[in-house]
């Protein structure tokens, strides 16, 4: 029995973020646009309200929610600022290695200190020379006594320099190859670790996104995840509970841009009718509405299946692409629905054009993506 309606809970939780959304974070998405600052406040608001981690496990005091519960809400927000609900949800990607492969003790540490304040994770991967590939990373943890030594530098990290903790994928046998890496959790606030200046990006300027360097950070072996050699395998595999997440926080912002041309093209009138009359813009928005309601569609399939057990893999990275493309033409479209005010700074279309960018690219981009789609055909 196929069955598309929310349950009681479901419905309960996405009217709670659609009204967040609403009263917090769409009137003061302009500002954290243009200056930068971090939401630590509208954040501090989803973590009281408890529409933050809801992915961690009751028995580490989390509400234990599913992937889709999650997507439910992470599109809610999305609607009202991607960069804003980005800087919520990096904590969902920073504990999937965690909750996936980490330790009881680990669990109970970390996890935890995400449900008794309202702290932040950071999931740090990616370096200045290795992005898609991550065979290219060149941090290393040295084993000595009980202790690692991590040296290196991570590039693009969302919550760089509010998180509290990092997941952090470095090289233990780097003659191994990917099968060399292992991962660690790693307290901020250890020596050896510096933060870099913000990067001023295209988009989401509301997230905080900086490089870290390492430097004869000492790590206790206790705070390893998994067994040495595991790291690249846990650090995908979170993957496959987070891209339904990020997918969801494209549809959000693709509904968000469709609203907005559609409310411009029922008001403004060319040659004695509203534009909306035209078949030129009906169609677009016809196309916009469409391929929405597919790319949750995706979302919601990808969710469901890594939620009751079902390997997501492809339908992951289907739900996630599928949604980013969609996020980049539906914004583009909505700017070109609205014209010359499209273009302008005073409508919110030109920063969902500039935000929905980094969708095809975050996550592993849309080329990756579709690498693993093919990859899970062919040899799967």
């Amino acid at each position: 029995m196929i069955d598309f309606t929310l349950s009681d809970e479901q419905q309960q939780l996405q009217d709670l973020a659609r009204k967040f959304a609403k009263e917090e974070i769409i009137p003061k998405a302009a500002h954290h646009d243009e200056t930068g600052d971090y939401p630590h406040e509208i954040a501090k608001k989803a973590w009281e309200l408890g529409i933050m981690n809801t992915h961690i496990p009751q028995e580490y005091g989390g509400m234990g929610l599913g992937v889709l519960e999650g997507c439910i809400i992470t599109e809610e927000l999305a609607y009202g600022c991607t960069g804003i609900a980005t800087a919520m949800e990096a904590n969902t990607l920073a504990a999937a290695p965690l909750i996936v492969a980490g330790s009881d003790e680990i669990k109970k540490e970390f996890l935890g200190m995400l449900i008794n304040e309202p702290k932040f994770a950071a999931y740090c991967v990616t370096e200045p020379g290795a992005g898609s590939d991550v065979s290219g990373i060149r941090t290393i943890a040295k084993k000595v006594g009980g202790d690692y030594v991590i040296d290196g530098a991570k590039m693009w990290i969302t919550n760089a320099s509010v998180a509290s903790w990092y997941f952090v994928l470095a090289y233990t046998d780097p003659s191994a190859k990917h099968r060399g890496m292992s991962g660690f959790v790693v307290p901020a606030n250890l020596p050896g670790i510096s933060v870099g200046k913000k990067e001023w990006n295209l988009g989401q300027h509301a997230s905080d996104t900086r490089g870290i360097t390492f430097e004869n950070v000492k790590v206790p072996e206790r705070y390893r995840i998994g067994k040495e050699g595991e790291g690249f395998k846990i650090a995908m595999s979170a993957f496959d509970h987070t891209r339904p997440a990020v997918a969801s926080g494209a549809v959000g912002l693709s509904r968000r841009a469709m609203d907005e041309a559609i409310a411009y093209a029922k008001t403004r009138k060319a040659f004695g009718q509203p534009i909306a009359a035209f078949q030129a813009i009906s169609f677009m928005i016809a196309d916009m509405a469409k391929d929405i309601e597919a790319a949750r569609m995706l979302v919601q399939k990808a969710a469901w299946m890594i939620d009751n057990g079902h390997r997501n893999t492809k339908f992951a990275a289907m739900a996630k692409t599928f949604a980013a493309d969609t996020a980049m033409r539906v914004s583009t479209d909505a700017v070109q629905v609205l014209g010359g005010y499209g273009y302008s700074a005073e409508y919110p279309v030109e920063k969902l054009m500039r935000d929905a960018k980094i969708y095809q690219i975050y996550e592993g981009t849309s080329q990756i993506q579709r690498l693993i789609i093919s990859k899970e055909i062919f040899e799967r």
